[in-house]
């Protein structure tokens, strides 16, 4: 979606919104801090992020990369910032298809900074050397598939304080097709409303976006203004400078601030803020908070569909997702990209010979195997590895092999059976709770347009003993509402699906429309999710030393214990997935399995049952 489009309708509707900034951390491991914290932003509610620009080399490369995974992955509205700044004609046009094939249709043309090696900007070999160049030449080779953002200075430009000329400059940008403004960060509103008026009064008509930026220490607040040069009105300093050494302080009055001044731009008629985080979240979820502006049950983030949607080239239209990857979304989309036939916009098909290949897709885990030990201890018997998943559904930890995210807050209707069953060595990796028709903009289950009704299946999936098994599928047989999957690292599949074809497990039911059902259960899919579902066990495993108790337990349960999921057909019943499972509990969850070194390299997976069905 065009950005412009976005501001047009918080213009039309009245309602506030905004948007926030990111810039390339330098590390691997930043990155990936990153994209969580991306992530978690992404609930605050912003209309779209943008990534910044580096100034040549790999740091120019992993802007395209950040925005291929924030508009693949992340499921977020992005806008690619491109400068001039060591770029020539072809790099600039690597850079565009990039962006054009990861679906990303915003770009913020800029001249740019010089490189830190050099004091004075140059345009490179081949490149352009004002901002107005770099605009014109997208509009060229790309029409209108991309909306284009410029900067604007509402107090000056390092090497140009003169406004009148550089307004000139911003008209020129706009004459070649620039479709939005953003703005140089300010805290002077007084001036900024002032500048907006001559931009006006130049003929300049497209939105103007303000950038803010919120305080998180005194120090950053003040080494940000210099940089910038921006003015601070001396009755901030008043209030900041007593307190400068209390960061939470600082934070607290800087929330104020900077609260009140984005009133103040709001009160002039201006509906959208753009935010420059500096990669942290804190300082601007205070200011969100201020404004009454984030999510909260009375005004709940509105979802299209119970999952996050990839804005990838090819996949917006996407409207079915296998649950299996619930709770891994990057995944599913990344191991979904080359699955070749996408009939009607639906999941994938198939038959397709790309379907469930690994080949081209690592689905191992995320960080060093330090890291993992860190993360999740050294289990070293099904207790050991119960309790971990315990800790998830209480919120304790954030990430599990098998989950990219934390539990999910519907979990909480179940939490209680959920960790009943993991203490008696069920090991749960996905699960949802029946709903029977909440309202579309319920806080917790909606999803959709307005005035309609959600509703669920009781869905679960966990890891099972290869002795605790068989129980388990003779009771679910004997229950005419439950339909199951049962697969074996080694591919052993059973289940008493009638047919191959999906099982819609939610549905929404709105005014004009079709009922839409966004989430199946479906034997291929399941077969292709299996070789992840193990291969991250496995993974896990590999985190600890070879002959280690936590090595030896992990790898013994990937190759041993069954992956299984059931679904309650009847959309009333919530609690027959539990039931069905009461009386069941491996044995031995406290042993310790010998490693090598004492002559074996097995776990006991022996379990006890009761002996009534139910």
């Amino acid at each position: 979606m065009h950005i412009r489009d976005m501001l047009a309708e918080a213009e039309r509707t009245g309602e506030p919104s905004f948007s926030f900034e990111y810039f390339p951390p330098k590390t691997a491991q930043g990155v990936q801090n990153l994209y969580d914290r991306m992530e978690r932003m992404y609930n605050y509610g912003p209309k779209f992020i943008d990534i910044t620009w580096g100034a040549g080399g790999r740091v120019a490369e992993l802007t395209c990369e950040m925005v291929v995974q924030a508009q693949a992955y992340l499921g977020l509205e992005t806008c690619m910032h491109l400068t001039c700044t060591d770029m020539g004609v072809e790099r600039i046009n690597d850079a565009l298809r990039k962006a054009y094939k990861a679906g990303c249709t915003n770009i913020l043309a800029l001249r740019g900074d010089p490189p830190r090696d050099k004091e004075k900007w140059e345009a490179a070999k081949d490149g352009f050397r004002y901002a107005k160049d770099l605009v014109a030449h997208i509009r060229k080779e790309y029409g209108d598939h991309f909306d284009i953002g410029v900067a604007g200075y509402p107090e000056g430009c390092d090497d140009n304080k003169d406004e009148d000329l550089l307004l000139d400059h911003l008209k020129e940008k706009v004459d070649m097709g620039a479709g939005f403004i953003v703005t140089q960060m300010f805290y002077d509103v007084d001036n900024f409303l002032r500048w907006v008026k001559k931009v006006r009064e130049r003929g300049i008509s497209v939105p103007i976006v303000p950038g803010i930026m919120p305080i998180a220490t005194y120090a950053s607040f003040l080494r940000r203004a210099n940089h910038m040069k921006c003015k601070i009105p001396e009755e901030w300093m008043a209030k900041l400078e007593p307190v400068k050494n209390d960061d939470v302080a600082v934070r607290e009055i800087g929330k104020t601030l900077v609260a009140d001044m984005c009133r103040k731009i709001l009160d002039a008629g201006i509906r959208h803020l753009h935010f420059y985080t500096m990669n942290l979240a804190q300082a601007t979820r205070m200011v969100l908070e201020e404004l009454n502006w984030l999510p909260s049950p009375d005004r709940p983030l509105k979802h299209a569909l119970p999952w996050k949607q990839s804005l990838g080239f090819g996949r917006r239209g996407e409207d079915v997702r296998p649950i299996f990857w619930r709770n891994r979304n990057k995944s599913y989309v990344a191991r979904t990209q080359d699955w070749d036939e996408f009939p009607n916009g639906r999941w994938g098909d198939s038959r397709s010979p790309a379907f469930g290949e690994l080949d081209a897709y690592g689905v191992g885990l995320t960080g060093s195997n330090e890291q993992n030990r860190e993360r999740w201890g050294e289990p070293k018997c099904i207790r050991d590895i119960a309790n971990l998943f315990i800790r998830y559904l209480r919120k304790e930890i954030d990430y599990l092999p098998w989950s990219e995210a934390p539990v999910a807050d519907e979990a909480d209707l179940i939490k209680d059976e959920l960790i009943d069953l993991n203490r008696r060595g069920l090991i749960t990796v996905n699960s949802q709770p029946a709903v029977n028709g909440a309202k579309s903009n319920h806080p917790v289950h909606g999803w959709g347009p307005s005035n309609g009704y959600v509703y669920q299946k009781a869905y679960l999936e966990f890891f099972v003993s290869p002795e605790l098994y068989p129980e388990i599928k003779r009771r679910i047989e004997s229950h005419p509402d439950l339909t199951y999957h049962a697969v074996t690292k080694s591919g052993n599949l059973e289940t008493n699906a009638q047919s191959d074809g999906p099982n819609a497990v939610t549905w929404g039911v709105f005014p004009g429309k079709e009922i839409v059902q966004p989430t199946i259960v479906e034997r291929i899919s399941f077969l292709a999710w299996k070789d992840e579902a193990y291969h991250l066990g496995m993974e896990w495993a590999r985190c600890y030393d070879a002959g280690s108790p936590s090595r030896v337990l992990l790898e013994e349960m990937m190759n041993t214990w069954w992956l299984v999921n059931i679904v309650n057909n009847d959309f009333h019943q919530g609690n027959t997935l539990f039931e069905i499972l009461k009386g069941l509990e491996v044995t031995d969850l406290d042993k310790v399995p010998e490693t090598q070194a004492n002559g074996t390299n097995g776990v006991s997976n022996g379990v006890k049952a009761s002996e009534t069905s139910v």
